[in-house]
């Protein structure tokens, strides 16, 4: 399901240490901390195929230091649910196979 047919991305759960949390929940450390993970788990062959995703963390840091914002959802809606898309907390639509 897509945001645009009324799922709320920022609700949408994601790993965070020892449970899942709502994306728009996570904050800067939170943030840190899963960019950290997949930038570990990142490599070759399949794994190759986290490394976006992880630099995407990074950069969510980043903007999230430079906006002052203490929590994802303190990004604002659009701004978050661009995030979103780019990290796969909302999954791209088709089939992934």
């Amino acid at each position: 399901m897509s945001p645009a047919a009324g799922e709320d991305p920022l609700r949408r759960p994601v790993s965070a240490g020892a449970g899942d949390k709502p994306f728009g929940a996570f904050t800067v450390a939170d943030v840190e901390a899963r960019a950290a993970e997949l930038t570990a788990a990142a490599g070759w062959g399949p794994t190759a195929r986290v490394a976006p995703v992880a630099r995407g963390w990074s950069e969510l840091a980043r903007v999230m230091q430079a906006a002052g914002a203490a929590t994802v959802a303190d990004l604002g809606r659009e701004r978050a649910t661009e995030f979103a898309r780019r990290l796969w907390v909302v999954p791209p639509s088709g089939s992934l196979l």
